[in-house]
Parts: C-alpha cells; sequence; structure tokens
C-alpha cells in the first residue's frame, strides 16, 4: 500500500537514543536498492517499535469505534469508516457508506437510482480526489477518478477521506480525498474466512413489475511463515434485474400557446413517458500479499480486478403536442378544448406524430490495478518505494430506435391526442389518450417518422453510438522517513511521484436506415409480438429488444460533422511531485500539540489531440464528403502547494484543530481535448454569427486556498461530538466562455456565412471554450455527534445514535452561458441566466439511531439534502446539469448473529433502502413544476454472513 499520512496520537513523546551508526544522509540509490532486495543486513538490526493499524472487529459498535479511533488519533482533520466485520462494510457500496460523513452529500445515479457521486462541502464530485489503498488508478469514463461503483463495498476494510491538504498525500482533491483501503492481512492474528450472500427485492411499489438480484462474497485471510507472510483474497459477484422504472419528462415544462377561439391558450407542448429496465452484472477481486520478515523491512503487493456490464431497456412514446418537432412532423389544431384561465384543461390536438422508443443503451467495463509498497527502516531512516500501474476500459454500446407512421404519410391519416386535467404547470399529472394504437406493429413501424435525419436523402430510423474509453495510469513513488529532534520537529519525510497518464475517448456513431430500403420513407416491422406500457401514461406500445438488429433489420450510416468528431479525444499528462513534510510536537501558550507542515511541488506536462472538421471541403456528414484533421496542442506548467495541520490538547479529552493549505483539482479530461467546431447560429447576443466550440489543451486547473477549525469532545472510545467550520477561497473556476474569433483560416468560398445582422458575409464570430474564470468564496459548518445511549441511562445499554448536519453558502455565481455546448449543454440553458455551484445543498443532514445487543442488531437511517445542481449522462453518455430536488432517503436494517452453539459466527440481516420511495425529480426554476421524475421504488436486502 502506498504511504498514507501517519495516524498518531495528538502528542507523541520524542525518540531518544536512536540508532545513529549510518551517515546522517543515505543515497536515494542504496535505499531504492535494499527496498527491493529486502537487504539481509536489515534482518539483523535491532528491532523498532510497530505503528498501531487498525484492528477490525465485529459489530455495529466497535466498527463505531474502530472510526472513533482513526478520526482522533490522525494528524489532519478526517473522517473514517470501518467494516463491522470483514467483507461486511457497512452499506452495499461505497457512496452510500460516505454519505453518514458530515458535510458529505450523496447524488444518486439518474439511471439505476442508486448512490454514485458523492459531493464533500457543497462542491461536486468532479472536485474530490479519490485513492484506492493510497494511490491514483485510472477510471472507465470521462472522470478523472473511477466511480465508486467499480470497487464492491464487500471488498474493503475501511474508507478514510482526508479534509485538510496534508503534502504526503499525492493525489488528493480540492474538496477532499477519499482512500479506499483494502484488508492488510498480517492485521489479523489469525486465519479468517467469511462467506456472505444476499438475495435482492428491487423497485417495490415502483409502479412496474418488481425487479431482483444476487450478492455473494468470500473474504479469505491467512498468515504464514511464523506471522511473517500475510494472505488475503476477496472475491464477490452480484447480478441485478432491476423489473422496472418509470420515468417522465415534461420537455422542460413546455407550454405554449396556440390560438383557439380567436384566443391564445396554454396546452401541453409534448411528453416523454417511458419504462426502463436495467440488467447489471459486477465482479470484483482482490489479492494482498504481505512479507515482514522482522521489524525492519516489509513488502505488499497487491492487485484489484473488477469487471461489470450494464444493459438498460427504455421503451416508451415521446411527441410534440402543440408544434411539430421536424420536417415531418405538421403543426397540430386544437379542438374540442375546455378553457380556464386561459388554460385548455383539456383538448384535442390533431396531425400526433407519436414516436414509439425502443433504446439499449449497454457497456462493459473492467478495471486491472496493481501495486507494490515496500518499506525498509535503516537507524532513524525509513524508506519507502511504491510502483502501481492501472488501466480502465469501458465499452458503450447505444441502440436508439423510432417507430410511428413514417413520414409520407397523408395528413388525414395522422392520429389525433387528447389530454385532460391540465392546469398550466402539472405535467407529470395531465392524463392522454391517442386515436393511434401504438401497440399494433401495422401502425408503429420502424422508420425515420419526424424526419429527423434531415429529409428522404438522410433518412434517420433511429441512433447508433459505440465509443470506448481506455485510460492508463502509471506511478512510482520514493519516500525517505527520518526521525530528528529539530525544537519542536520530531520527524521530518520527503520524497518524489511521478504519474503518467494517456486517456482516450474513440468511437463511432451514425444513424439507422431501414435495411436495404426502397428510399427515405422505408419502413419495417418491428420484430416480435411484445407489448409494454409507456412509463405512467397508460398507453400500451409495440416492444422489442433491438441488440444485434444491424445486418437484419437496419444498416449504420456513420456521421461525419463538427459535432460527433469533436466526442473523439486522448489526452496525455506527465506529472511529478516532489514534497517535504516536518512532524511537529511541543507546547505552545501552555498547550501540547502536534501536527505536520508541508509543501508540494508540483510539475504537469499536458498534452491533448481531437478533430477538427475542414469546412472549407466538408459538403456533407460521411467521411468522404467532410474530411477533418486531428489537432495536437498542449502545456506545463507548476504549483506550489503548501500545507498546514496543527492539534491542540485542551484537556479532558478535547482537542483543537487547525488546518489550512493550497489545494489544486484539475479539470475533468474531456475539457482538455484538441477538438474545433462551428458554424451559423441564431442564439448569440448579435444574432447571427459564426459560432465554434472546443476544448482547452491549455487548461489549467482549479485552486483555492483553505482555512479548517474544528473543536472535538471526545468521550474515551465510545462517542465524540465535533464542530467545524471551513472557508475556501476559489481561485478560479472553470467555464466554457465565448470570445471573438476569426474563424477564416477553416473556411473557404463555400463556407455558409451569416446573411443578416451585424455579422454579415464575416468570418468573424464567437469561439467558446472552457477558461479558468473567476471564483470566489465559500464558506459553512459541520456538526458531528455521535454518542452511545448508555451514556445517558444505563439502561439504554446498546443504543446509539449519530447525527450530522452541515451548512455550506457559496458566493460563487457562474454564467450558464459558461456550460453551453452542442453534446452537454444544461437543460435549464436559456431559462436562467447564472447558478451556483454544481454540487452544493447549502443544507446536509444524516440520522442514524441503532441498538446492538445480545447478538441483536437494529439500525434506521435518513439522509436529508436540499436541492442542487447535479450533473448527469445524457442519452449519448455525454455529461448533462440540471436542477435536482432536494430528497429524504431513509434507510432501515434488523439482524441477529448467532453467539453460541454451532451456528456461531453466522449472522442474518434484513435491510430496506429507499423505505419512503422518494423518486429522483428535475426542474428548471419553479421546483414545483417538475421536468423529469423516475420512480425506483423500494429495495429489500436478505442476507446471511458466516464467518470462521
Amino acid at each position: 500500500m502506498a504511504h498514507l499520512p501517519a495516524a498518531r496520537a495528538p502528542r507523541q513523546p520524542r525518540a531518544r537514543g536512536l540508532h545513529t551508526t549510518l551517515p546522517a544522509v543515505l543515497p536515494i540509490t542504496r535505499a531504492c536498492a535494499l527496498l527491493l532486495l529486502g537487504s539481509s543486513a536489515a534482518q539483523a538490526q535491532e528491532a523498532a517499535p510497530q505503528s498501531l493499524e487498525t484492528v477490525v472487529v465485529t459489530g455495529i459498535r466497535k466498527s463505531v469505534e474502530d472510526s472513533i479511533a482513526v478520526k482522533r488519533n490522525n494528524s489532519s482533520i478526517v473522517e473514517a469508516i470501518s467494516a463491522e466485520d470483514i467483507g461486511k462494510l457497512p452499506d452495499v457500496t461505497v457512496a452510500e457508506s460516505l454519505g453518514r460523513v458530515s458535510g458529505i452529500a450523496v447524488q444518486r445515479s439518474k439511471v439505476n437510482g442508486k448512490a454514485a457521486g458523492v459531493s464533500v462541502r457543497g462542491m461536486a464530485p468532479a472536485f474530490g480526489g479519490s485513492l484506492f489503498n493510497g494511490r491514483e488508478v485510472a477510471s472507465t469514463s470521462d472522470a478523472r477518478s473511477p466511480e465508486f461503483d467499480l470497487f464492491p463495498a464487500e471488498l474493503l476494510a475501511s474508507l478514510l477521506i482526508y479534509k485538510t491538504p496534508d503534502a504526503s498525500l499525492v493525489g488528493q482533491g480540492l474538496s477532499a480525498t477519499v482512500d479506499m483501503r483494502t484488508i492488510r492481512p498480517l492485521d489479523y492474528g489469525r486465519r479468517t474466512i467469511a462467506v456472505s450472500a444476499r438475495k435482492e427485492r428491487i423497485g417495490e411499489d415502483s409502479g412496474v413489475e418488481v425487479g431482483s438480484g444476487n450478492r455473494t462474497s468470500l473474504v479469505y485471510v491467512d498468515q504464514f511463515a511464523n506471522k511473517t507472510l500475510g494472505v488475503a483474497v476477496a472475491l464477490s459477484r452480484s447480478r441485478e434485474d432491476n423489473g422496472g422504472e418509470q420515468r417522465f419528462d415534461s420537455w422542460g415544462g413546455w407550454a405554449p400557446q396556440v390560438d383557439y377561439n380567436g384566443q391564445q391558450v396554454a396546452v401541453p407542448g409534448g411528453f416523454k413517458y417511458e419504462t426502463q429496465r436495467r440488467q447489471s452484472t459486477r465482479d470484483g477481486a482482490t489479492l494482498t500479499l504481505q512479507y515482514k520478515p522482522n521489524s525492519e523491512f516489509k513488502t505488499t503487493a497487491d492487485v484489484f480486478y473488477g469487471a461489470g456490464t450494464e444493459k438498460t431497456k427504455q421503451t416508451g412514446l415521446e411527441g410534440a403536442i402543440a408544434f411539430g418537432a421536424g420536417g415531418y412532423d405538421p403543426n397540430g389544431v386544437l379542438s374540442n378544448a375546455t378553457i380556464a384561465n386561459g388554460v385548455a384543461t383539456s383538448g384535442t390536438m390533431n396531425n400526433y406524430k407519436g414516436v414509439v422508443r425502443n433504446h439499449m443503451f449497454s457497456n462493459k467495463d473492467r478495471l486491472l490495478a496493481l501495486g507494490v509498497n515496500s518499506e525498509l527502516k535503516t537507524g532513524d531512516w525509513r524508506w519507502e518505494a511504491d510502483l502501481s500501474r492501472s488501466h480502465g476500459v469501458k465499452n458503450i454500446s447505444n441502440f436508439e430506435t423510432t417507430a410511428g407512421q413514417p413520414g409520407n404519410t397523408p395528413a388525414n391519416q395522422l392520429a389525433s391526442i387528447s389530454w385532460t386535467g391540465f392546469n398550466g404547470s402539472n405535467f407529470a399529472d395531465v392524463k392522454y389518450t391517442t386515436s393511434g394504437n401504438f401497440a399494433d406493429r401495422n401502425f408503429a413501424l420502424l422508420t425515420d417518422v419526424d424526419g429527423w435525419g434531415g429529409g428522404p436523402a438522410t433518412p434517420q430510423a433511429g441512433y447508433a453510438a459505440l465509443p470506448t474509453i481506455d485510460d492508463k495510469l502509471t506511478s512510482v513513488r520514493l519516500t525517505a522517513h527520518h526521525d530528528v529532534e529539530w525544537g519542536p520537529v520530531v520527524g521530518t519525510r520527503f520524497g518524489i511521484n511521478l504519474n503518467k497518464r494517456d486517456k482516450a475517448r474513440l468511437g463511432d456513431e451514425g444513424r439507422l436506415s431501414i435495411l436495404n430500403g426502397a428510399d427515405g420513407y422505408a419502413t419495417a416491422k418491428i420484430p416480435g409480438a411484445s407489448t409494454a406500457l409507456a412509463g405512467a401514461s397508460g398507453i400500451e406500445v409495440a416492444s422489442w429488444d433491438p441488440t444485434g438488429s444491424l445486418g437484419s433489420v437496419y444498416a449504420i450510416n456513420r456521421w461525419v460533422d463538427a459535432t460527433v468528431l469533436s466526442r473523439n479525444w486522448t489526452v496525455g499528462e506527465k506529472v511529478a511531485t516532489a514534497f517535504a513534510q516536518a512532524d511537529l510536537s511541543g507546547d505552545l501558550g501552555g498547550l501540547p500539540y502536534s501536527g505536520n507542515i508541508g509543501l508540494q511541488l508540483v510539475h504537469t506536462n499536458q498534452t491533448s489531440s481531437g478533430n477538427q472538421v475542414d469546412l472549407a471541403k466538408c459538403t456533407g456528414i460521411t467521411v468522404d464528403t467532410c474530411p477533418y484533421v486531428v489537432r495536437t496542442d498542449g502545456t506545463s506548467y507548476y504549483h506550489l502547494l503548501p500545507s498546514l495541520n496543527l492539534t491542540f490538547e485542551l484537556g479532558n479529552q478535547q482537542l483543537l484543530r487547525l488546518g489550512a493549505g493550497k489545494q489544486v483539482a484539475r479539470a475533468n479530461l474531456d475539457n482538455m481535448k484538441a477538438s474545433l467546431d462551428f458554424g451559423v447560429q441564431n442564439a448569440t447576443a448579435v444574432q447571427p454569427a459564426l459560432t465554434g466550440f472546443s476544448g482547452n489543451p491549455k487548461l489549467k486547473p482549479y485552486a483555492a486556498k483553505a482555512l479548517d477549525l474544528s473543536y472535538e469532545k471526545y468521550f474515551d472510545k465510545y462517542g465524540y461530538i465535533s464542530l467545524a467550520a471551513f472557508f475556501k477561497k476559489l481561485d478560479n473556476y472553470v467555464i466554457n466562455a465565448p470570445r471573438e474569433f476569426d474563424f477564416a483560416p477553416y473556411t473557404s468560398a463555400t463556407t455558409p456565412l451569416p446573411d443578416h445582422g451585424p455579422y454579415k458575409g464575416s468570418t468573424v464570430g464567437f469561439l467558446t471554450q472552457p477558461v479558468n474564470g473567476q471564483g470566489g468564496n465559500m464558506h459553512g459548518f459541520e456538526l458531528a455527534i455521535n454518542l452511545p445511549g448508555r451514556m445517558a441511562f444505563d439502561w439504554l445499554d446498546g443504543f446509539g445514535a449519530q447525527l450530522n448536519h452541515s451548512y455550506t453558502s457559496s458566493s460563487v455565481r457562474l454564467p450558464t452561458s459558461g456550460f453551453v455546448s452542442p453534446q452537454n449543454g444544461p437543460v435549464f440553458a436559456g431559462v436562467v441566466n447564472e447558478i451556483g455551484l454544481p454540487g452544493l445543498s447549502k443544507n446536509v443532514t444524516t440520522l442514524r439511531l441503532y441498538y446492538e445487543k445480545h447478538g441483536f442488531q437494529l439500525a434506521w437511517a435518513a439522509h436529508k439534502r436540499s436541492d442542487f445542481i447535479g450533473q448527469i449522462l445524457d442519452y449519448r453518455s455525454d455529461s448533462q446539469f440540471t436542477f435536482i430536488k432536494g430528497e429524504t432517503i431513509v434507510d432501515a436494517q434488523v439482524g441477529y448473529e448467532f453467539q453460541e452453539g454451532w451456528l456461531k459466527g453466522l449472522s442474518v440481516l434484513l435491510q430496506g433502502h429507499n423505505m419512503t420511495n422518494t423518486p429522483f425529480q428535475e426542474f428548471t426554476t419553479d421546483r414545483s413544476i417538475i421536468t423529469n421524475k423516475v420512480v425506483y421504488g423500494k429495495t429489500y436486502r436478505l442476507g446471511l454472513n458466516y464467518r470462521f
């Protein structure tokens, strides 16, 4: 495991009489050789005191006590979560466990409703750093850090969250750093085997078919050769079928005005109702080998491998009501309407071109992480070397198919749509009926329904995207530790870390056309005979799985234009971090203190490539008609990052902690791509003008100065109360900012230019790209109470309560124009002019009550966060910002562990998640008007665990 900042008591005794026969400074090359060979001279060294390691023992209360010990003894402001037993982290996912921590808010995945991303102190997930056994690892998404759901909770022993910077911690984030730690076999005194199995019931009360799942795990820990050799193997496997989820999209809460009997009235603009079914698999394995022949030398090798698949089938109905949504979709005419306060509460609209959606989104991912760490003590020096390599890959396959009435259907044969119960804003409550039978395969045909491909010459009966994300990360770290007596300095450490990263997102995408179609209006019957309800609409539609339909139903026509090509990119980084840190211990004004002060010097060399369409020669959307070139660019820069952590002992088990430093968080890699695209656009302030979008290969990281203050009162090892305040000065924030730009080098005589306005005939326009814009301030406080019931009354022995609350405020206001791009503009673009920090919920509260005694375990937890701006994935796996309504998620569990007899070691557990059936809801400006809603239902898990 890579070096981690030492967990040390607030006041440490100074070392006396240390061995000093070796030279004061040992050549680094000799130290490295000793580390790799395990010098036999080390066998003869006098045994030195061993550092204490956390021992994980069974039970909720022991897990709490272990976490408290880590928090109390660390030199930085940290939070910790320890497994209740081997292979039993408190929750199913890492993100769910992190949601227990003060200052952390969990965002549910829009796809499956599970806790996926975490925001620390009001900052989006991208601002956090995540480590695996102290090391940075590759990811399988556009983000830098890997998704937490890649790491099955059963394989982890603990989570450590650093809230303040530490000079010896490489790869730390700007908001916090989460370190996921696996089992260290030599920490256990005997052979241990733990097996678990859980059966899941998913989507109870979701309104559709209930799903199922199962999870199994095996953990084996053993020691050999007189406990000098340790082995830990952990395996996990999960299979899930969510049954179904109902989804609704109101098209942004659109209620256009139409003419009815000479007056303008509001009508629903359009909708999308769908039922989503998701199937997923996840396999994980870890192997850890430890060798410690004596107190002077130890080496640890660990391997992690994870692989998963996910298939999401969406079946639904979508369409415009009043105005057409394509060249084949004529505007409707309102009839039979009931009008109240300028709103058509009911009515019928003709010319309805409903689109039956049968989409299949799937992906396969895998992540391999290897690491070797060796330590050697030579007198009062300790030398450490760490090597690691990780490789993540995700293959994405997205198929979208459309069915309905073909584009050349006579107007008098088009369907109509009627509605009731509309009041102008209650889009999700409106009841719809149609004259068309969209479950009839003779009525709903596979075809280009609305002319989305641009016309008969380029029919689009569907769309396919097949991107691949590939990420490789190699790291080397050398560290020297030295015990000294230099006044308040009792130890030093210094070293260097080298990272090399290469990441790419490449792949083809294009429109689907009917195979061997006679013309642009070609049709094909939907295979099979299945039907399904389109979400909660009550409308039945034809259903089928388009997997494998290329070559039998469809042909793919690669789409080559600036927008599509901009999704392909590569980024390379070389980061060198030199660090030095002094450990402190002394007295100040009669108060004992300990801590550290340090400095990091970080040099980054980054390059990226991307595609640029040659508009001077582009006449179509194919490879032959729209040539492109590859652009490459980059930059290099330095950052100097000081840090300070001090802990003062106030007596009576009270601590006062101070943390300060400068932090950085590198921008997402897709912001650094070198792609460029442009064209005439009417959405600018001076309409029209040439408008372009590009990445920024010279983009610098986010940077901030941080100050933290924390008061902590402990009650032996059983409980604590803490109150913390923090302040961050964001020096910059990355936004997409437009600037005037001359596109002349990329145009020709045939390039379309503006035909009116101030930029008529001009190649000068506006280029929008990510830049390091203005920052701002943010501050907040965190309250944490973790107390056992027996502190109040003896009869409450076994009971306990944990309460966390955080408040965060920020002065940062970001223009929504700074987030707009052709691929991932926010859903509220054009609706609001500015937004606050993505990820920031002003108030986040977690309450957990538990009882554990005589083998019984009972727990109840509620997690509440206020409204926030979240980042989700759209239908093409591009990220997108949206307003997400605040929510409260309630979980509960009951269990029993046999204490004696032949069943000793066996425990039974029943868990319930999302017991209040809280939906995922999006809005734009008015939180009472829901624009997108997903109902996941409740999840129940029944499990058995056996440890021997």
